[in-house]
């Protein structure tokens, strides 16, 4: 089971986690298991593949139960798994002691996702400063490299 995936909320991160390291580390325990990602990724069916510093992805599945009524993947998802890379990417960048949260983020479809075609999430920082970090993202099929969507997001970046 990838390490982005939690199993019960008991192994989500403290904020003693959150806080004691930068985001960059954050990002890397969550990868290599020492501490639980969220529970979104089992739900959404994606998790965490790799992690450096101004660089996330992820990696994801969608399937039957992740459909609209037209019975084509949501555009929800692709907004969920584009939102992740693109933050988490941002996360990178922010220091120790700090915190970020999304802003605001777009996304453009270019085309649907069949079902049970594993796609990656690539997000790229573009800026961090002390108050913003904005990120790109683009999601590719893993097997023929189609693009099916690109994204955009800015971050806040505070201090509790």
């Amino acid at each position: 089971m990838p390490s982005f995936i939690a199993s019960s909320p008991a192994q989500m991160p403290t904020q003693e986690d959150l806080f004691s390291r930068s985001g960059l580390e954050f990002m890397q325990d969550v990868l290599n298991g020492t501490l639980s990602g969220p529970p979104i990724g089992k739900t959404m069916g994606f998790h965490l593949h790799s992690v450096e510093q101004g660089h996330v992805v992820f990696r994801g599945t969608p399937e039957f139960d992740l459909t609209n009524p037209m019975s084509t993947v949501h555009g929800g998802w692709y907004g969920t798994i584009l939102d992740s890379c693109m933050a988490c990417a941002v996360m990178t960048e922010v220091p120790k002691g700090s915190i970020y949260t999304t802003l605001e983020y777009k996304i453009n479809i270019n085309r649907a996702i069949p079902l049970g075609t594993e796609v990656e999430a690539v997000g790229v920082v573009q800026h961090a400063g002390r108050s913003t970090g904005i990120s790109r993202g683009e999601l590719r099929g893993v097997a023929d490299g189609k693009l099916y969507a690109t994204g955009s997001t800015t971050c806040i970046i505070m201090k509790p």
